[in-house]
């Protein structure tokens, strides 16, 4: 059985999705857990509610847009306060607006590079000075994509995002192990989400691409993240940095 490195997780983009599963996964596991969302307070609020009285953990949220620098920055401090220190960051947090390569335009471009890969470096590395601090080590986990290892239509931005979160989590890992601190990612594939909802109910596209790229024969779904989340957070996982774990079906043994 697997335990937990610690008690005090942070998740971002945490109200929805994947982020959600991996918090459900790290409270249910034993955690405290603050979910930062934007503008989603709301739906983030009755999960909280939901994911605190089913575990018996505290379950906070955040409403903070971890496009913007201060405000991530400042998310991660009011989640140290909120949890009196942090032992766990699931930095999970990204967009993906479907648009061909010619059609995009430089906000489009812009506002993608800053959820899906500069966030990741303000909130890990304000996360990662903490965990410094605190002395006791850390884990890092990032949400990156087989879209890292690869491009496809209509997500050429964000594909790029997800190779350049990547590269970050290597070079983090390799300047913070010595401090107990692992880096590690998890690249989904086709995983139906709130971002893709419309793709993913269009048999047209998901038939085929099951047929071709997907050896157990389905879509992803957010439950399917858990057990990689469970695994690098755990105190078993400590020899574990730098590495990318694929939870795609089979999709990326393929390519």
């Amino acid at each position: 059985m697997l335990t937990l490195f610690g008690t005090r997780a942070l998740v971002t983009g945490g109200s929805r999705g994947l982020g959600l599963a991996g918090a459900e996964a790290l409270a249910s596991a034993g955690c405290d857990v603050v979910l930062n969302h934007y503008r989603d307070n709301a739906k983030a609020e009755n999960e909280c509610q939901r994911l605190s009285k089913a575990t018996g953990r505290k379950v906070h949220h955040i409403d903070a847009d971890v496009g913007a620098p201060a405000s991530a920055r400042a998310m991660v401090n009011q989640a140290v306060q909120l949890l009196g220190g942090l032992d766990i960051v699931y930095s999970n947090a990204g967009i993906c607006r479907f648009t061909p390569f010619l059609d995009l335009d430089d906000d489009t471009w812009q506002r993608h590079i800053n959820v899906n890969f500069n966030a990741g470096f303000w909130v890990t590395q304000t996360a990662a000075r903490q965990m410094v601090k605190q002395g006791t080590g850390g884990r890092i986990l990032f949400t990156t994509s087989v879209g890292a290892f690869r491009s496809n239509p209509t997500q050429t931005h964000y594909c790029a995002t997800k190779g350049g979160l990547h590269l970050l989590a290597m070079g983090m890992a390799d300047e913070l192990g010595k401090y107990g601190i692992t880096v590690n990612c998890i690249a989904p594939g086709w995983m139906h989400t709130d971002i893709n909802d419309a793709q993913s109910r269009d048999d047209s596209l998901v038939k085929p691409f099951v047929a071709s790229n997907v050896s157990v024969g389905r879509l992803g779904a957010p439950g399917d993240l858990k057990g990689a989340v469970l695994f690098l957070a755990s105190k078993e996982a400590s020899y574990v940095n730098g590495a990318t774990i694929s939870v795609d079906g089979g999709w990326n043994a393929q390519l």
